[in-house]
């Protein structure tokens, strides 16, 4: 049975070392570096679908030189049997990062950590009932060694963003506030990008909660703050099971999940930039992949859809969650639909809503909010 990409919620508490790291000096640690030829260098052209069924064929251009880093962690994918990964990239590790880190090189030099990451198979146990043996701890200290080595090696006083979905968004949630807030490294953060998680700030506020000193960001020039956004069909509730948009239980009263929509950092509902993935088995969990527009064969990885899809985030259901809106014509000839919700036997699992999508929903739009950040952090700094 294949299951959700799952997050992993207990990651935000403070980790303690279980064991030791592997060693990021090894070009085989990391699942992407630059010049290598790995995931993140993958073919990145892209399909632009209009709502007439025109389709412009382009192509990601990789920046020349770029002045700025990213730094990713990607999400619950490994399919090794054990309860944590091995250091060995198997193919949902790789096509993942195709997914979600490769659009980010139009901005910046990608760095991403292979990890010992607790995997499906630990999850399918909790999901089952039989208890999680997934050492967790391990996973946030591998990424935390990761970091360390490219602080060491590879930053020399660069911006660098931090990009991350579900389990890696916690991992990273935890990595800012045990490593970062309240050190001198914290200057150097140009902006935090944690889909899929909730992150908690107290009702009505921007900082405080999960991050002491980290807030949130409401404007494409702002730096050194944190987006954080779950995300929900609008035509679909958001079930008291869920565990995304609510505070958990033991949270302390008056806190609330943070969301931040990508396109409108300042509120209100604006037109979202997707880019969808071509292709059954990356994010969308064996899913069909819709047929993009009647009439027209498609076989670029990514497949755009402008001002198809809309986004707000909302206070709905006694959440606070990024609620899509999908503006359908059935007289045009292109989709009606997008994929990316959880199903499990053929049936859609709401209480996740579109969680193996956060990222491609509004994908142009957090690399174009890489550029500008970047930009503005170079100003700031003189670079």
């Amino acid at each position: 049975m294949k299951l959700p990409l799952l997050p992993l919620l207990a990651l935000l508490a403070a980790p303690v070392v279980a064991a030791e790291a592997p060693d990021y000096r090894k070009p085989e640690s990391w699942l992407c570096r630059p010049g290598a030829a790995d995931p993140c260098s993958g073919d990145a052209s892209v399909s632009r679908v209009a709502a007439d069924a025109v389709v412009t064929l382009d192509i990601l251009p990789a920046a020349k030189k770029p002045k700025i880093d990213c730094f990713y962690v990607y999400p619950t994918v490994s399919t090794d049997p054990g309860p944590n990964s091995d250091m060995v990239a198997d193919p949902a590790e790789k096509t993942v990062a195709l997914a979600q880190a490769t659009p980010f090189r139009q901005a910046c030099r990608l760095f991403a950590p292979l990890y010992r990451q607790v995997t499906l198979a630990a999850l399918r146990d909790r999901l089952m009932g039989k208890g999680d043996g997934g050492d967790r701890a391990m996973a946030y200290a591998d990424v935390k060694a990761a970091w360390d080595d490219y602080l060491k090696h590879d930053n020399k006083g660069r911006g660098v963003a931090l990009i991350g979905h579900s389990q890696g968004s916690g991992v990273l949630k935890a990595l800012i506030a045990n490593e970062i807030e309240g050190k001198p490294v914290a200057r150097q953060m140009i902006a935090a990008y944690l889909a899929g998680t909730n992150v908690l700030v107290p009702q009505g506020a921007d900082v405080g909660g999960d991050f002491k000193a980290t807030p949130l960001c409401r404007a494409a020039d702002q730096t050194g703050c944190a987006l954080a956004w779950v995300s929900f069909r609008d035509t679909m509730a958001v079930p008291p099971a869920s565990l995304f948009g609510r505070p958990p239980a033991s949270a302390p009263a008056g806190m609330a999940v943070a969301c931040t929509n990508p396109a409108a950092l300042a509120g209100g509902r604006a037109t979202l930039r997707p880019l969808m993935v071509n292709r059954t088995g990356i994010v969308d969990n064996g899913t069909p992949v819709p047929k993009w527009a009647k009439g027209r064969n498609i076989y670029t990885p990514f497949v755009a859809l402008p001002g198809l899809l809309t986004g707000e985030c909302m206070a709905r259901d006694n959440a606070n969650v990024l609620s899509i809106g999908i503006n359908a014509d059935p007289a045009d000839p292109r989709t009606d639909t997008i994929n990316g919700d959880v199903m499990i036997g053929g049936q859609i699992i709401a209480a996740w809503g579109l969680h193996l999508i956060d990222m491609q929903v509004v994908m142009e739009d957090l690399v174009a909010l890489a550029q500008n950040q970047g930009a503005t952090w170079l100003r700031q700094n003189r670079k």
